[in-house]
């Protein structure tokens, strides 16, 4: 007779999704970060070159004040 456990293993279906919603998760962590960096550099342009780029300071400063997942 087979051994019983208290804590029956998960289906072979659900395994195979794990890989996926960890790819995922870190997808989605690397853009928020991305998207954190790039606010920062964004602070550090000059006017003249913000003015090539078509953006003013509020532009910038509206920009700055979203949270890193707002796209």
């Amino acid at each position: 007779m087979a051994a019983r456990t208290a804590f029956p293993s998960a289906p072979l279906h659900s395994r195979r999704f794990f890989p996926f919603v960890s790819w995922l998760r870190s997808r989605l962590l690397a853009r928020w970060y991305d998207r954190h960096l790039q606010r920062l550099d964004l602070t550090e342009i000059d006017d003249h070159q913000l003015r090539d780029l078509g953006l003013t300071r509020q532009d910038v400063r509206r920009e700055c004040a979203k949270s890193f997942w707002q796209p």
